[in-house]
Parts: structure tokens; C-alpha cells; sequence
């Protein structure tokens, strides 16, 4: 007995190795990493396969044709180190089967005093930290069960005087099964080709630098499994499993669930573990672990309006709150 499970133990090992320590720091425009909305990241992020609202415009293009009615949506975190990070979405359905989607994510600091080794107390001069990226989504139902999605992005990265520019794309399919309400989801996220900042910065001696090492995007294969294993007239429970594969850390998987409860009021909880870590203790080797939520809808006479919010755990770096607030129409 031992034997079988040292033997499985193994396998698994081999099938999804720990390779976060040799990938870790190889990819750039790590902003469209961060999470959007509070429902999705009160629920671990845990959300290719269960995006069905406007912030599939992030997590899964292909969820935005099972909203059936058009919307938008605002989201706000303060993140760490003081940054202000935001999101704002909206879709259209053009038919019934075919949703046209625009996004904009920023990250942003304040101003900042600009240091040198012979002025650490500041020169006088001030400089900037912030991403940009505006995205186009065209979703489509192929089938009743079956529906993909695509997103074509413009990225920014401005630090001072260097700049990143470049263009993304986000895939994403969505399939129900017909098995009871499980469902998959697929998305390959942030898919493109290597970038380098251009520009000039002068180093301490005078001199002026203008070519810098390239980088890939932070690509990100995910696989997702959600299904309701309770729901009545007056209540559901939603759970979620998401396998992450990112190119530039070790595989880790994401957990989500969410009770709600006669349409009104939902309450959410997510869980985050890395390929290597011990499932019920604390995270060693990811920056996040734990994280709940709450959420409340309401209709008014001319939209359904949903306000939620969502709580982060950082092992390290403390908390992050975020709030998002969706209309539908």
C-alpha cells in the first residue's frame, strides 16, 4: 500500500513538476496578472469555467455570451504598495448569439520623487509608474452548449522614460456538458510575442542607455471544472477547480465556491495552492492563498444593479479589498 501511493506520489510529480523556481521573473506586463472584480476574486479566481458576466471580458472571453442581457462594470482595488488599480468593462449583444465587449484595465501609482545614488533625497524631478491595457471582445455561441470567445489588447507599460507597447490576445471556450450543470472552461490568456521597453535612461556617469533585454508576455494556460451541487427554487451553491499554467511560475490550482441565496445576497470563498505546497497549512511558495467575499443585487425599474466585495490574503504583503459594482440592461 505504502508502495502504490510513494508510486502516485511520484507520478504526479512528473506530470505537473515544480518549475516555479526556474521560471519565476521571465515575463513582463505582470499588471495583467492582478485580478478583476470582487465576485471572481473572492472566489480564489477560480473563474474560467464559471464567467458568465461582464467580467468575463477578463477571465474567460468566451462567458460573455451567457449573460443575456448587455452591461457594464466598474471595479476598484487599492493594491499593494499604495497602487490604485481599476477596471472597467461593458458588452453588447449584437444577436442573441453574438456579444461584442470593450475593456480597460489600469494600474497606476502617484507621482514620486526621482533618486539617484548621489541624490538619495530626491533631485527636484518626478516620474510615474502606470499600465494601460484597452481590449476588444467578440464572443460567440456556436451551440447551445458550446460557445468561444476572443480578446485582442492593447498593452502599455510606461515607467519614467521607458515605454512597453504591444498588442495581446485572449482565447477562451466554455462548454456544458450536460451532465447535471457541470460545465468546462479553456482560456489561454495573454498571448503574444516578446517585448522590450524603448527609450533612453541616462546612467549615473551620463552616458544613455536605449536597447534592453526582451521578455515574454505572462502567458497563461487555464483549465476550469464548476458545477452546482445543491440548488432549489430559493438557493445554489456554485463550486469551482481551476488548474493554472503560467510561463512564468509553477502551476498552482485554484478553489471557489459560492452560496447564494434567494437572488439577493451571495457569500464566497477561495483557496489557492501552488504545485508543491501542503493543501492545509499555510502557503510557502504563493503570494496569495485565501480570500472571501460578499456580494448583493437588487433590480431597479430600468437595471439589475450588483454591488460586491472581496478580501485577498498576502502571506507577506498584507490584504488587498477590492469593490465592484455591474449593471445590467
Amino acid at each position: 500500500m505504502l508502495s502504490a501511493l510513494l508510486i502516485g506520489q511520484r507520478s504526479v510529480s512528473q506530470l505537473l513538476p515544480d518549475l516555479g523556481g526556474q521560471r519565476t521573473g521571465i515575463s513582463s506586463l505582470q499588471f495583467l496578472k492582478i485580478g478583476v472584480g470582487a465576485r471572481g476574486c473572492g472566489m480564489g479566481e477560480s473563474m474560467v469555467a464559471v464567467a458568465d458576466d461582464i467580467s468575463s471580458l477578463y477571465w474567460n472571453p468566451a462567458g460573455l455570451v451567457l449573460d443575456p442581457d448587455n452591461g457594464i462594470m466598474v471595479a476598484h482595488s487599492g493594491w499593494l504598495v499604495d497602487m490604485q488599480h481599476d477596471f472597467l468593462g461593458a458588452s453588447y449583444h449584437v444577436t442573441p448569439d453574438d456579444v461584442l465587449g470593450l475593456s480597460v484595465i489600469s494600474l497606476r501609482t502617484d507621482d514620486m520623487p526621482v533618486t539617484t545614488e548621489t541624490q538619495p533625497f530626491g533631485t527636484g524631478a518626478y516620474f510615474h509608474y502606470s499600465d494601460l491595457g484597452i481590449g476588444a471582445t467578440y464572443a460567440r455561441r456556436m451551440t447551445s452548449q458550446f460557445s468561444f470567445g476572443v480578446t485582442a489588447r492593447y498593452v502599455e507599460e510606461d515607467l519614467a522614460t521607458l515605454k512597453i507597447q504591444t498588442v495581446l490576445f485572449d482565447l477562451g471556450t466554455h462548454y456544458s456538458t450536460g451532465l447535471g450543470s457541470l460545465r468546462l472552461g479553456v482560456s489561454v490568456t495573454n498571448f503574444g510575442s516578446d517585448v522590450a521597453p524603448h527609450g533612453e535612461a541616462t546612467l549615473l556617469d551620463g552616458s544613455t542607455v536605449s536597447s534592453f533585454q526582451s521578455y515574454s508576455p505572462p502567458t497563461q494556460f487555464k483549465f476550469g471544472l464548476a458545477f452546482e451541487p445543491y440548488q432549489d427554487d430559493d438557493q445554489h451553491i456554485t463550486t469551482s477547480v481551476q488548474l493554472n499554467h503560467p510561463n512564468d511560475n509553477a502551476e498552482d490550482f485554484r478553489f471557489g465556491a459560492e452560496y447564494a441565496w434567494s437572488g439577493w445576497i451571495r457569500f464566497r470563498v477561495g483557496l489557492r495552492r501552488s504545485i508543491g505546497d501542503a493543501w492545509f497549512d499555510k502557503s510557502q511558495r504563493s503570494a496569495d492563498d485565501y480570500s472571501f467575499g460578499v456580494g448583493v443585487a437588487s433590480p431597479l425599474a430600468f437595471s439589475n444593479v450588483a454591488l460586491d466585495y472581496s478580501f485577498t490574503n498576502f502571506n507577506v504583503l498584507g490584504a488587498v479589498h477590492r469593490l465592484s459594482c455591474s449593471m445590467t440592461y
